[in-house]
């Protein structure tokens, strides 16, 4: 990361950037999700939780971090902290993005906060962005994200298959495999090397596998409550326990009271990894 790139950070600086909703684009996502390209056409609502390649930065190679995350929208620090985790996101919709519109993205850093604990020093990054369609005043969707930067890990995890539990009762479950993990960053031009590189997932940051995207983790979990339960989110939060792993299964499990739906999404193990709070539109 350069000194400029880390500087437009500090300074808050919001960039803008025009983009267009694409059906090329949403026809690919569809595809990888194992619907028919067919079922959206130019003009229709994209689907809520569909719009992270909207977010896909263009950050230069020069100014990549050691890991290949090029961060979204901004460029993400390096601050000498080699590992990056996703702990959560925010996202509310005001309104839809239609195929084909023009967009407008406006992102900015809320917050970078340095801290030292007992394991070394660390820094949390948070950043936010707005999505608004030209044609409109105000922005459709607005995501707040927080990222966790970390010194490098001490030791190599070993590579474990880890046994499988059967799912809870009305738990749909998924399997990511490498296939879906290289579309899903091809389509947001994330290049972290723990969703592409299995070799560097395991040797450099001592992981078992390579790692699941957590924005993919969320649009599984918005595409469950979308065909499974009929839920249109207004307001979604997302907090991240653990990562999930390539190759092994994942379970999502839905409570709702009232107007309010509480999902967790069980590794293969049958332990929580991340929660969601909805609020249905």
């Amino acid at each position: 990361m350069s000194a400029e790139g880390v500087s437009r950070l500090e300074t808050g600086k919001t960039l803008r950037c025009e983009d267009v909703c694409a059906a090329q684009a949403v026809r690919r996502v569809a595809a990888m999700l194992d619907i028919d390209p067919d079922a959206l056409r130019e003009g229709s609502a994209l689907p809520r939780g569909w719009h992270f390649f909207l977010l896909g930065g263009e950050t230069r190679r020069s100014q990549l971090r050691a890991d290949g995350f090029p961060g979204f929208g901004l460029p993400m620090p390096d601050l000498g902290l080699p590992r990056l985790l996703l702990g959560g996101r925010t996202v509310t919709y005001s309104g839809d993005i239609a195929v084909g519109a023009r967009v407008e993205r406006l992102s900015r850093l809320v917050r970078l906060d340095s801290k030292q604990g007992p394991n070394g020093p660390s820094a949390i990054v948070t950043l936010q962005h707005a999505l608004r369609p030209l044609a409109q005043v105000e922005a459709a969707i607005v995501e707040t994200q927080t990222y966790i930067l970390l010194p490098e890990t001490k030791g190599v995890s070993a590579v474990v298959a880890g046994k499988t539990e059967p799912s809870p009762a009305g738990a749909k479950t998924v399997t990511p495999d490498e296939t879906m993990l290289f579309q899903y960053s091809a389509f947001g031009f994330n290049s972290h090397k723990i969703h592409l590189d299995r070799v560097y997932a395991r040797d450099v940051e001592g992981l078992p596998d390579l790692v699941v995207n957590g924005g993919l983790v969320t649009l599984l979990a918005t595409e469950f409550l979308r065909t499974e339960l009929g839920i249109v989110p207004a307001n979604l939060k997302t907090r991240h326990m653990a990562p999930l792993f390539c190759g092994r299964p994942i379970a999502f499990v839905a409570r709702r009271d009232g107007e309010t739906v509480t999902l967790t999404v069980l590794d293969h193990e049958g332990t929580s990894a991340m929660e969601m709070e909805v609020i249905v539109a």
